[in-house]
Formats: C-alpha cells, sequence, structure tokens
C-alpha cells in the first residue's frame, strides 16, 4: 500500500490505517486512537510509532517533523 501524498492531519492519517483499532495497534489504546482522530493531534511520545508504522505501510513522508508541524497547527485552530 503506498500513498501519493500526505495526509493533511492526523485524523487523516489515522484515516490511511484500516480503522482505528489497527492504529491503536501501533502504540496507544483504542480509546486514545479514537481520541487522536477526532481532536486530529497525537502526543508526542507516540510519534516514533507512528513514523515507523507509516513506513511499514508505505506513507511516505510522515516523520517527526510531519507530526510537530500537525500538532503545531491543531494548536493554532484550537486557540482561534
Amino acid at each position: 500500500m503506498s500513498f501519493v501524498s500526505l495526509p493533511p492531519t492526523i485524523s487523516g492519517l489515522v484515516d490511511r490505517w484500516q480503522g482505528i483499532g489497527a492504529f491503536a495497534d501501533v502504540d496507544c489504546c483504542y480509546e486514545a486512537a479514537r481520541r487522536m482522530r477526532r481532536c486530529s493531534r497525537n502526543a508526542s511520545q507516540h510519534w516514533p510509532h507512528v513514523v515507523a508504522a507509516s513506513r511499514r505501510l508505505g506513507i511516505a513522508g510522515v516523520g517527526h517533523e510531519w507530526m510537530a508541524g500537525r500538532a503545531a497547527a491543531a494548536m493554532q485552530v484550537e486557540a482561534a
């Protein structure tokens, strides 16, 4: 599985998995994965696991920089 473009949000990234349960298997519980998808945020302690799993799934370009950018964007939306 390989995608041409990066998803614009954490929610979009979660949607690339075969459901929230599959995303939760990366490094968190189902409820945490559900919150990440709903809020489009992912705690930084999960980033290494999400980055590695994205590579395994063929989702190119998801790295720590991408994760940090999505986190900053989510915070700006919350502040507005």
